[in-house]
């Protein structure tokens, strides 16, 4: 493996965010921006649940799926901007909401976690037989950027090229950090919406009449006093979802150990000081196979990566970055 796959950033971070927290909360708190021109449609998957999905641009132009990070849906700041960035750029996109993530709470007791591949490839082979001659990539965000590179590890697919965001690339340490100094502000409030999340899908699948999956969530008990990600992942993901345990499912699930086998054009982007994990997450140039990419900054935080010289007019550096990529690994001219 040599240098190459080690990318000289541009990323020049804004003077007026200076840190990795400020860089973080800015674009997912401040930013305001309209919603792209969407179309829901709603999937039913094998194991008669669904999953819903949100088309933005032209049929007949490169298709590009989203994925968004844990507690997000299409919604997130990160994927509409993204999404308004593809069309500006003539890719269509289509955004994965995760199950129970759309809006309304999914059919069954399973949930989505950071192993989670199989409603990703249900997708994309529902896509690939609609449209198999269509050119395809893919870009994940933290927690669906981890479920992408494990994707992209697990299966041989027809995509020009993939991006993942902020992965937490090794998931025991990432529940670590977060046990830890301001990072645990991130922790309490993705908690509490984890806990919303389960409650809600518990509700629901009483009121439509499906007892015995509503009967599996209550019998993970009284979730209130869960105050860690190896509680919660213990506790609620390991038990719903077949694992041992937390290191069970993080040791299954965490995506670095994938990397080595991913055959797609796939560009890492990811940020030294990001306050959801430590450095020494981020894999290592000997682990990076042929076709993956790293392009590490020192600053940036989390999913932020916020440039400009002038507060009123910040840049969002990823809805550049990301279709340059794309257009970069594109074996075609659009």
């Amino acid at each position: 493996m040599t240098s190459t796959h080690l990318i000289n950033t541009r990323f020049e971070p804004a003077w007026w965010l200076p840190n990795c927290h400020a860089q973080t909360i800015y674009p997912a708190r401040c930013r305001q921006i309209l919603s792209p021109p969407t179309q829901r449609e709603r999937l039913i998957t094998p194991d008669n649940d669904f999953i819903d999905i949100d088309w933005c641009g032209e049929h007949g132009k490169p298709l590009v799926i989203l994925l968004h990070g844990l507690t997000g849906s299409s919604a997130s700041i990160y994927i509409k901007s993204l999404q308004h960035a593809l069309l500006k750029n003539h890719y269509r996109s289509v955004a994965l909401n995760f199950r129970g993530c759309s809006g309304e709470s999914n059919r069954t007791y399973r949930c989505y976690h950071s192993g989670e591949t199989g409603d990703l490839h249900f997708l994309y082979q529902t896509l690939r037989q609609r449209e198999p001659h269509t050119p395809m990539a893919a870009v994940g965000f933290s927690l669906g950027g981890n479920v992408l590179l494990k994707w992209l590890g697990e299966y041989a697919v027809d995509l020009f090229a993939a991006v993942a965001i902020s992965v937490p690339f090794v998931l025991s340490d990432c529940a670590n950090k977060l046990d830890t100094g301001f990072s645990k502000l991130y922790r309490h409030n993705l908690l509490v919406e984890l806990k919303t999340y389960i409650t809600n899908k518990q509700h629901h699948l009483k009121a439509i009449g499906c007892f015995e999956d509503a009967q599996k969530i209550e019998a993970l008990g009284d979730l209130s006093n869960i105050s860690s990600f190896w509680e919660y992942d213990g506790r609620v993901v390991a038990k719903l979802h077949g694992f041992k345990d937390a290191i069970d499912y993080y040791t299954q699930s965490s995506s670095r150990q994938f990397i080595s086998k991913i055959s797609v054009q796939t560009l890492l982007i990811h940020a030294s000081d990001d306050p959801f994990m430590t450095k020494n997450v981020i894999p290592t140039v000997g682990e990076l196979s042929p076709s993956v990419f790293l392009e590490l900054t020192q600053k940036g935080g989390h999913v932020g990566f916020v440039s400009g010289c002038h507060p009123l007019k910040p840049i969002y550096w990823l809805d550049q970055r990301i279709p340059e990529f794309l257009k970069e690994k594109s074996p075609f001219k659009i």
